[in-house]
């Protein structure tokens, strides 16, 4: 019965999104005030409402392990874990499109409730383009993704979770993932309602500008927390490959970032107008491509969910219309838009144009690297792109990138001189300088760890030098966000880089009491035996791992053997410390009663991520500041019409 809710909710989901999309449309012949214009608020309110339903349906059934639901019955098990069985509701292809659209349908209600800064007509328009975009993601779910579908008869148990996704990292990786997916979906509706209006004004940027906000911090955490499972999970000793997937999430961040930029210059100086909602729509384009990498079974990988031709071609079809429709639109109306203010090279328009520049040559540079062996192997070529061609070739557009971003905040809006900030330039090049001639004396360094090293040490004294002259109790939280944000991407930077000049790893044959090295690390393994857990068993090795000849600390990394479904993983241990972390993964048995060890010590490898809180903390905090300060203007707007109304009565 809940499953024949959640499905009939679905249904009537679709339907006010189809009503939500036709009363926008219509209204822009019509007018704002017509009879059917008024239906589009509503129509979005309520769609959310039916699609929070329907996803709660979802989250009903797993939770009770329902094993007459063929997605329940394919995705959970009886024994599992509870919080695996919830989240095994968004572990898998339709759970995860509905969870997408639930996310959609809710921002486009939150829209219709609360926005009234932008003319109706606009705003009309707006949910108009947010319920197509919806419209076609419930046509998927239920013309081919149904999650409802009954299974008869009903399984007498389930087949279980994937168990690389049984993992608390992956049970909130996805939701954040999807929220930062949606806030763009949002933000490409704004560019086409502000498109069809023609009302592509710093008034819209202001409305557009939390939404993008917000999906860049989500996108900020979703991929610091993917690539942190994916360390210490998967148990290879990496943070980030290049992997398709990976790219998948990062091109739509390097979209937003771009994006947010772009929109708060228009926001605030009424410039970059054409190149905002450019970005608008290129931001939603590579989320939409990620989940057609994803979802289309394109690619073999422990995120993609579907295998099903038909599905790929669907998304592929809701893609091209998406994207295509879009650009034709920018085509036909980007002449219509005006130029906005102008601004010299020498500005902080100017640094941030350049930047986007470069953020775009990046997002060329790895949606290139992704889709090409993909294309060659439609031909019949196997090829592998992966960081001998990223890593160099994304630095050239970085390394300028990082320059820029040091000096972009010290500069005036419109029109600044170099000389201006001739002290604050000097220090950052002698910062920079400094550091490449120290760092170089090591030896052994790479050259991009090298460049790397230095552009950390002077990108992250160079994101305080904004504070300089300030009341920090005054400074204004958004300035802070960005001084936070700006010193997240140099800790960042400084991790990879350290990660990347400084590890060492070691793979060793042990016998039970023998001891290797790895760094400053000793490790023995003690004992070889086995464990069990909710469902799994394990064979652990017990091992005593010393810091320079410090205290013992016992680690016990396993080899896991799950039974539903059956599988087995490496469980790896982790031992952080100020400057890095050991990491230690338990192999096979080996001849003469040895057992494979391989260890690793990563310096400093825990500032990438510690450096992606920071990115996300510096975002919150600016959205908190706009938000305020934008609820700050409405109520003096507020009042300075009650006077007026007040002033306008007769004694």
């Amino acid at each position: 019965m809940i499953a024949e809710l959640g499905l009939a909710a679905l249904w009537l989901a679709a339907a006010l999104a189809f009503l939500q999309m036709a009363a926008g449309a219509l209204a822009l012949r019509a007018g704002p005030d017509s009879e059917i214009a008024r239906l589009t608020r509503p129509g979005a309110v309520v769609q959310g409402a039916l699609a929070l339903v329907s996803f709660a349906a979802l989250l009903y059934v797993f939770a009770v392990t329902d094993l007459s639901v063929a997605l329940v019955a394919a995705n959970s098990h009886s024994l599992k874990p509870w919080i695996y069985k919830v989240s095994g509701a968004w572990g898998n292809h339709e759970g995860s499109m509905l969870l997408w659209v639930t996310v959609m349908a809710l921002a486009g209600g939150l829209i219709a409730l609360v926005e009234r800064r932008l003319p109706e007509r606009t705003m009309q328009a707006t949910l108009a383009a947010q319920g197509f975009v919806a419209l076609g993601f419930y046509a998927f779910l239920l013309l081919s993704s149904n999650p409802f579908a009954r299974l008869e008869p009903a399984a007498r148990e389930g087949l279980g979770l994937n168990p690389l996704l049984q993992d608390i990292g992956l049970a909130l990786h996805p939701p954040t993932l999807y929220l930062g997916y949606v806030g763009l979906s949002v933000a490409f509706s704004f560019a086409v309602g502000a498109l069809l209006t023609r009302q592509v004004t710093p008034d819209f940027a202001r409305v557009m500008r939390p939404w993008v906000l917000g999906a860049w911090i989500f996108l900020t955490l979703g991929i610091t927390a993917g690539s942190y499972w994916a360390y210490y999970e998967l148990g290879w000793g990496g943070w980030w490959f290049w992997d398709p997937v990976e790219n998948a999430s990062l091109m739509p961040w390097l979209a937003a970032t771009a994006l947010l930029h772009s929109v708060s210059v228009l926001a605030s100086r009424d410039a970059l107008r054409v190149w905002t909602i450019m970005l608008g729509v290129v931001a939603f384009s590579m989320s939409m491509v990620g989940t057609f990498l994803v979802r289309s079974g394109i690619l073999t990988s422990v995120h993609a969910f579907a295998v099903d031709p038909e599905r790929g071609s669907f998304i592929l079809a809701l893609l091209a219309i998406y994207i295509g429709g879009a650009l034709l639109l920018f085509a036909l109306r980007a002449a219509t838009i005006s130029e906005g203010e102008r601004f010299s090279v020498a500005s902080r328009e100017g640094a941030l144009v350049f930047n986007n520049v470069m953020l775009s040559g990046i997002l060329a540079i790895v949606l290139l690297g992704t889709l090409y062996p993909l294309l060659t192997e439609a031909f019949g070529v196997r090829v592998s792109v992966g960081p001998p061609y990223f890593n160099p070739v994304s630095a050239i557009f970085a390394i300028p990138m990082f320059a820029v971003m040091a000096v972009g905040p010290l500069l005036r809006w419109r029109r600044d001189r170099w000389g201006r900030i001739g002290k604050q330039l000097a220090l950052i090049a002698a910062l920079l300088l400094a550091g490449l001639v120290l760092i170089s004396m090591i030896g052994g360094i790479a050259l991009l760890p090298l460049l790397g090293l230095a552009f950390a040490l002077a990108l992250g004294v160079a994101s305080f030098l904004p504070l300089r002259g300030r009341r920090l109790a005054r400074t204004p939280l958004a300035t802070w966000g960005m001084v936070i944000a700006h010193f997240g991407i140099a800790v960042s930077l400084f991790g990879m880089a350290s990660e990347s000049a400084f590890s060492t790893e070691r793979l060793a044959a042990l016998e039970i009491g023998q001891a290797t090295t790895v760094g400053p690390w000793q490790v023995e393994l003690a004992a070889v035996g086995p464990q069990a857990g909710p469902n799994w068993t394990a064979l652990a090795g017990q091992m005593v791992a010393r810091y320079d000849g410090g205290n013992p600390v016992e680690i016990v990394p396993m080899a896991r053997s799950f039974w539903a479904p059956p599988q087995q993983t490496s469980e790896s241990v982790l031992v952080t410390r100020w400057n890095g972390q050991l990491y230690a993964v338990l192999g096979d048995a080996a001849e003469g009663g040895r057992w494979q060890v391989r260890l690793w010590w990563k310096p400093f490898v825990t500032f990438i991520w510690y450096g992606g809180g920071l990115i996300a903390l510096g975002g919150m905090l600016s959205l908190i500041g706009r938000v305020a300060g934008d609820l700050k203007r409405r109520r003096v707007r507020r009042r300075a019409r009650q006077r007026r109304e007040d002033a306008e009565v007769p004694a």
